[in-house]
Formats: structure tokens, C-alpha cells, sequence
């Protein structure tokens, strides 16, 4: 019984190495090659772009807008498990801020007695 805890978790804190490994490699290959100066280069050209733009419509007297010249390329990362965290997370939330009352309600009790 004893040996049987040993190898689960032996084979556990393997596969647990094995993953941060793997997240390791692909983090600092992603930085080796440059892939997140890439990106920010990529941003800034959309931006140089945009700003020529801007500029010939100004030379154009062109109806002006600035939501014409913005991108919105905000990724949306909401899914089942981001809206489970926030709910525990407003849950434990309210909890605490209730705790906090009825503690504070308590010595407040305590103090005008």
C-alpha cells in the first residue's frame, strides 16, 4: 500500500516536471526568436499606418473620426471557466465584506455597551 502512494506520486511529480518543462521551452523559444518583439513591431506599424491616414484625411479636410483610426483587437477571453472564477471570486467576495461588517457591527455593539 505504502509502495503504491510512492509510484502515483512519483508519476505525478514526473508528469508535473515534464509539463513545466514543456511551458518552460515554449516560453523562452517564443522569446528566443523574438516572437513578442515581432508583435509589438507589428502594433506599431498598424499605428504608423494609421497615422498616415489620419494625416492625408487632415490634408483632404475630411469628416474626422477618431473611431476610424483606432483598431479594437481586443481578444475575448471570457469563457465557462473565467466566469466560474469570477463568481467564486465575487462569492468569497461578498463573504468577506459581510464578515467584515458584522465584526466591525460587533466591536462598534461592544463599545457603546
Amino acid at each position: 500500500m505504502k509502495e503504491d502512494k510512492k509510484k502515483i506520486t512519483y508519476k505525478i511529480i514526473k508528469y508535473l516536471f515534464f509539463m513545466l518543462l514543456v511551458s518552460f521551452s515554449a516560453i523562452y523559444i517564443s522569446q528566443a526568436t523574438g516572437y513578442y518583439e515581432y508583435e509589438q513591431y507589428r502594433n506599431s506599424v498598424l499605428t504608423q499606418e494609421q497615422i498616415a491616414k489620419f494625416e492625408k484625411d487632415v490634408e483632404e479636410g475630411k469628416n474626422i473620426d477618431i473611431d476610424s483610426y483606432l483598431t479594437h483587437d481586443l481578444p475575448n477571453y471570457e469563457n465557462h471557466m473565467s466566469q466560474l472564477g469570477l463568481n467564486i471570486s465575487d462569492g468569497i467576495n461578498h463573504f468577506v465584506v459581510e464578515g467584515i461588517g458584522d465584526v466591525f457591527g460587533f466591536l462598534n455593539r461592544m463599545i457603546e455597551d
